[in-house]
């Protein structure tokens, strides 16, 4: 029998958020990419540089990361701290700015 994977409905608010995968644009994939950089609950995400945790998360897998996951590090980050849930993409064009092409 195979497993059906249901996803976590996303939080609408930082205080609504328990798990890595409410956050918005984080999906399985990246709450495991913060697990092992040493982020376990959305509220650890609370006031962190996104830039820092992109470079961990490249130190820690000795591979480039695409520059969207800083994006969505930020987007995210962003939402912990009060921000209104915003896409990823949202995030190129400040990223650009802030740290080029990476």
């Amino acid at each position: 029998m195979n497993a059906v994977r249901i996803k976590a409905p996303k939080a609408r608010h930082a205080g609504d958020c328990q798990t890595l995968e409410q956050l918005p644009n984080i999906g399985p994939s990246l709450a495991a990419d913060l697990r092992l950089i040493g982020i376990h609950t959305p509220l650890e995400l609370k006031g962190r540089d996104a830039f820092v945790l992109y470079q961990k998360l490249a130190a820690a897998t000795g591979t480039r990361q695409d520059p969207c996951v800083l994006d969505t590090f930020m987007a995210a980050v962003d939402f912990m701290n009060g921000a209104a849930a915003t896409p990823w993409w949202a995030y190129t064009a400040q990223r650009k700015a802030l740290y080029g092409t990476v």
